[in-house]
Order: structure tokens, then sequence, then C-alpha cells
């Protein structure tokens, strides 16, 4: 049976953000497979991105290079631009649902946590980066998410000592506003995706084009 093609007025953007190994990534791919077998026009980014800059900064993480906050700081800004321009804006002009996995809230916490000043670095995001029209933030402790991750074959060793992931935890739990939402990233999978799932419903719904 074909799946009825569902087009919005606008595109939606979505971002899944929380600590390593909070399960953003799990939850924001099967939105987007989801939305997909519904009928809406989705697309998974992700940072860093496949970018140049997202290549150079994932090689750096593995092989632990010694990067300074700066560095890390403006390497992760240059390749968010270039994913702005290149992948998020033509998205949404196409009026898709775009679910990103991490954004400059990532930067807030991670490099805010070496001790980049938090609102240096939201004020230059302000500048370049598209507001989202919805941050669901999956809360794990920095234990629960090194568990979780201990077993990968890839792993950003830059970012896993836990002391520091409690640091990074923090600074996520801090962040508000109308389009902030956090989610407990120990409930069970199946049910942390319907409540992400019917949040994110719930908006684009109110966006949907009329029926030709």
């Amino acid at each position: 049976m074909q799946v009825k093609h569902r087009e919005l007025k606008k595109g939606f953007f979505v971002v899944l953000e929380g600590i390593d190994g909070s399960g953003k990534t799990t939850q924001a791919k099967r939105l987007v497979k989801r939305l997909t077998e519904k009928g809406f026009n989705a697309v998974f980014f992700k940072e860093p991105s496949a970018g140049p800059w997202g290549r150079r900064l994932k090689e750096k993480a593995r092989r632990q290079d010694g990067l300074t906050p700066e560095q890390e700081f403006e390497l992760f800004q240059k390749d968010r631009e270039e994913n702005v321009e290149l992948n998020i804006k033509p998205a949404l002009k196409k009026k898709m649902i775009v679910v990103l996995d991490r954004y400059y809230f990532s930067t807030m916490a991670y490099q805010g946590a070496k001790g980049i000043d938090i609102k240096e670095i939201k004020d230059r995001n302000d500048k370049t980066a598209v507001p989202p029209d919805m941050v669901i933030i999956l809360d794990v402790s920095a234990g629960t998410g090194l568990n979780r991750i201990k077993e990968r074959k890839k792993r950003d060793r830059l970012f896993e000592r836990e002391d520091y992931l409690r640091k990074v935890r923090k600074i996520f739990k801090s962040f508000s506003g109308e389009n902030i939402v956090h989610l407990d990233g120990r409930e069970r999978r199946e049910s942390l995706y319907i409540k992400i799932e019917k949040m994110v419903m719930d908006r684009i719904t109110e966006l949907l084009a009329p029926s030709v």
C-alpha cells in the first residue's frame, strides 16, 4: 500500500541533544524513519558532519590529539557553518523536516565545560546558525552514558571522562526556553520514542499544507 505524501507549509527543524550515550542518535534516526513511513519528507543530519571540518574533528577525537578548547570551538564552528549552508538551509527551503543529531547546544555544553564562555558561543551562533523549532535534550547521568558507549568501536575519547561529562550534563540541564524539552534518557527506548514522536507530530500537524 502506497503511503500518501504529506507536505508542510514550511520546513521544520528539530534537534536532539544530550551527553554521549544519552540515546539521541538512535532516537533521531528512528524519528526520521518513522516520519518517512508516514509520508513526510524527512532528513537526518549530524554534528560533526561528514564534511571536511567534521572529518577532521572526528579523526582528532579518535586519536586524542591535543586540541585546545579554543581550537575545538573553532573547528566545530567551521563545521557547523558549512553544514548549515550546504545541508540544513537547503532542506528547510524544500519544506523538509530536518532532524539534527547535535547542534550549537552541544558546543555550549562541551566547550563550555572546558572553560569557553557560553554566552560567547551562543552569540556567535546566533549570527550564523538557523534557530531550531524544537530542541529535545535526553538526560542521563555521566556514569550511565559512559556505560552505554563502552562497546563502541569508534569512540570520541576526547570527551569521555566522567568528571568532565558531569559538567557537560549540568550545562545541558540549565538550558530552558519555549522550544526546549528535557526528557529522561533512562526511560525504555520504545516509550521514550513514543513521547518524542508525539511531541514532533503535534507541532508538524499545525504545519500541514492543504490537501490538493
